[in-house]
């Protein structure tokens, strides 16, 4: 009897209970581990063909917009943008100098034409008195000059 009890103790219905639930638990483990490894090598294969698509899909989609590019528009645009910095503006002296002076004699008369007879007269009325001043100045210089001496 000390051999059932003995058998009795070590293998109770408790002690099986949580034998089998670690035994559940590690096939759990090891099943969900293989699943998901497989899923990733599924999303690895995929992943590399979706990789090469979207890869080819960039190729073919550089190559249309190479090809769609205006080269003999951009050719001749740099043509020109080279021209206009090689070519050296001379201009002859005597055009600028002429013109010039064909302006300043425009001005000149313009202005003329736009002082009325107004703005002459108050024109000859300040040199007047601008004149009346200088003299009063020299008189008063003149005068303490006198009284010094």
């Amino acid at each position: 009897m000390e051999v059932q009890q003995w058998w009795s103790a070590k293998f109770s219905f408790r002690n099986a209970t949580i034998v089998v639930c670690l035994l559940n638990v590690i096939t759990a483990i090891l099943l969900l581990q293989r699943f998901l490894s497989s899923a990733n090598n599924r999303d690895r294969f995929s992943n590399r063909q979706s990789d090469s698509v979207q890869l080819r899909y960039i190729k073919e989609s550089e190559e249309i917009r190479l090809a769609m590019r205006p080269l003999d528009l951009i050719k001749r645009v740099r043509e020109i943008e080279q021209e206009a910095y090689t070519k050296p503006r001379t201009v002859p002296k005597k055009d600028t100098k002429q013109t010039a002076a064909v302006d300043l004699s425009k001005r000149l008369k313009d202005f003329r034409s736009l002082n009325d007879a107004a703005s002459i007269k108050a024109l000859e009325e300040w040199r007047r008195r601008k004149m009346e001043r200088a003299r009063q100045r020299q008189l008063e210089k003149n005068g303490t000059i006198t009284s010094q001496a």
